[in-house]
């Protein structure tokens, strides 16, 4: 299926979103301000324990993909969700993942369930 013109910018938005989502790290800080609350960047950076220069990169490309909003009062900056929509797309994500770890256990008993193989 290939997309017609109008689609395509459509469809790469939408890539673009699971990109800002594709790394371990901006899933962590997403889950940590999918509390609702701001927080600060010295709180982001207690919580991951990223070094600065690190955590800004991941932040920025939240910020770029729209996952979340900032804003700067005097010195600190502070960050949240862009839009709770956000927070129950990790909550689904995190459904789906107890699902797969769920039938990976199931297929780890299967396995152990299989007769023994001839040893020579």
């Amino acid at each position: 299926m290939s997309l017609t013109r109008s689609e395509r910018p459509l469809y790469e938005v939408k890539a673009g979103l699971f990109k800002g989502l594709a790394h371990p790290l901006r899933i962590r800080l997403l889950e940590l301000l999918a509390d609702g609350d701001e927080h600060s960047v010295a709180e982001l950076q207690r919580e991951t324990a990223l070094e600065a220069s690190h955590l800004s990169q991941h932040l920025a490309v939240l910020r770029r993909h729209r996952l979340v909003a900032s804003d700067r009062r005097a010195s600190h900056v502070y960050y949240r969700i862009a839009d709770s929509d956000v927070a129950e797309l990790l909550a689904v994500a995190r459904r789906l993942l107890n699902a797969v770890l769920v039938a990976e256990a199931r297929q780890l008993g299967d396995v152990a369930a299989l007769p023994p193989l001839a040893r020579r």
